[in-house]
Order: C-alpha cells, then sequence, then structure tokens
C-alpha cells in the first residue's frame, strides 16, 4: 500500500545518510575525532566552547546533510572560531580519511523500515530516487545490497560537477526529482537532517517526511519547524498507518 502520508506524489526523493542506512552515524563519529583533535590543538577563549563535539546534537545542528566544507565551518563558527580555510580544508579531509577508514570495514546496514517502504512504493511503480551530499553513496547503497531499488541518484560526485549548492539549497532534491521527470509539487522528500528538511521546504516539494533517529520531543520538534510535515522515528511506521492501497 501506499502510505497516507505520500498519497499523490508521483515521485520519492530519499536522503541517504540516517534515512536509508546507519550511516549517519558513522559519520557523526568521524566528525567527532576530526573536531575533538582540532579543539585540542586550537582551544577557543571561552572554556565553554572547548567542550568535545556532541554526535547527536552538534551533528543534527551544524553538520547533518551539509558537504564536509560547509559542516566543518559550521561547526567551528559555533564555537567562536575563525579558521582560516586551509584549517577548514583540514578538517574536512581527516573526517573523510576516517570515515573511508571505517567504511572500508564494512557493518553499514540500510534499515529494515526503510527497505520495506521502498518495496512498498516500487510494487506501485512510484520512481525512487537517492540524495546524499556524500561522494560514498553509491559505495554504501551499494554494500547495503539497496541501490538497485532506486531509479536515480544524486550524490556528492554528481553535486560536484554540475556545480550545486549543498543544502539547505534544494539543488540537490531538484535534480534528483528532475531525473525522475516529476515536479518538486508531485514529490515528496525524506530527510533526517535539518538543512535536508529545509532544502526541501524550499523546493517546493508536495510533502517533506522528517525522519527522527534520535526519538525525542526536541529533535521532532527542530524538524518539524525547519519544514517537515510529519516526522516519524522510523520509515516502517508510515506503513503501518495505513494508505490507498
Amino acid at each position: 500500500m501506499i502510505p497516507a502520508a505520500l498519497a499523490g506524489v508521483r515521485g520519492v526523493v530519499l536522503d541517504t545518510d540516517g534515512v536509508i542506512t546507519d550511516s549517519a552515524r558513522v559519520h557523526a563519529e568521524a566528525w567527532k575525532r576530526a573536531f575533538d583533535v582540532f579543539l585540542a590543538e586550537h582551544p577557543p577563549e571561552s572554556p565553554r566552547q572547548r567542550r568535545p563535539f556532541d554526535v547527536r546534537q552538534d551533528y543534527l545542528r551544524y553538520v547533518d546533510g551539509k558537504s564536509r566544507l560547509d559542516g566543518a565551518a559550521s561547526f567551528l563558527a559555533s564555537r567562536g572560531l575563525r579558521p582560516v580555510v586551509r584549517d577548514v580544508e583540514a578538517v574536512a579531509a581527516e573526517k573523510e580519511r576516517l570515515f573511508a577508514e571505517r567504511l572500508s570495514k564494512g557493518g553499514i546496514d540500510a534499515y529494515p523500515g526503510t527497505v520495506r517502504l521502498l518495496k512498498a512504493l516500487r510494487e506501485h511503480e512510484i520512481p525512487l530516487a537517492a540524495a546524499s551530499a556524500s561522494r560514498h553513496a553509491r559505495e554504501i547503497l551499494t554494500n547495503a545490497g539497496v541501490l538497485e531499488l532506486f531509479d536515480a541518484l544524486v550524490d556528492g560526485e554528481v553535486a560536484a560537477r554540475l556545480g550545486l549548492a549543498g543544502k539547505p539549497d534544494p539543488a540537490l532534491f531538484l535534480e534528483a526529482a528532475r531525473r525522475l521527470r516529476v515536479t518538486p509539487t508531485e514529490a515528496a522528500v525524506i530527510e533526517d537532517a535539518l538543512a535536508g528538511v529545509e532544502a526541501g521546504r524550499r523546493g517546493g516539494f508536495r510533502v517533506v517526511i522528517g525522519v527522527d533517529r534520535n526519538a525525542t520531543d526536541s529533535t521532532r520538534a527542530a524538524l518539524l519547524r525547519h519544514g517537515a510535515d510529519t516526522v516519524v522515528d522510523d520509515l516502517g511506521a508510515l506503513l503501518a498507518e495505513g494508505g490507498r492501497p
């Protein structure tokens, strides 16, 4: 069945990390290692701003859904730092190294609830696209065994080649919708990042669904505030809510 929350849509664009696969957790861990080293070597003036990177709150607020350079710059600025470009690039490069190292060990799976939703939508011939600012998205989806469920993929490689702006700009999602041959007003965006749901709203998508893996009142409220029409802890919940058979 098609979930009630997706009634009337003719295409669905899903973010990758944290929505399709459990890779957001791995990204957050890599960011923490890179940021904590930088903060130790370049301590902010205020003792309060010297606290370690928080893999839940800091990741969601400053990094999740953004390009590596934008995420690095956003977090460092939140700690009162004004790093030069080479410092931002160095932190981003270290995060990339750490993530690639962890990715090579495997073990990043697709969420079962997401897979059930994808298969249900495919049964009704709803075109599906995966979108991600990460250049590793294809590898992650392939290793998780779900790449074949998608009709299109717009990842960091595509974004760089086309010069697409990062979230919260909707360019990534708009390109994904274009490849599905649907207009934003006919499509849905499913995201777990604040920047991502904001991008879906800015892009004029028919439906924006937020995924709150933290399952807290504060993160749910933040996703709604940034543009989500509805928020679920897991995409399998959409199927349980019923809809058009």
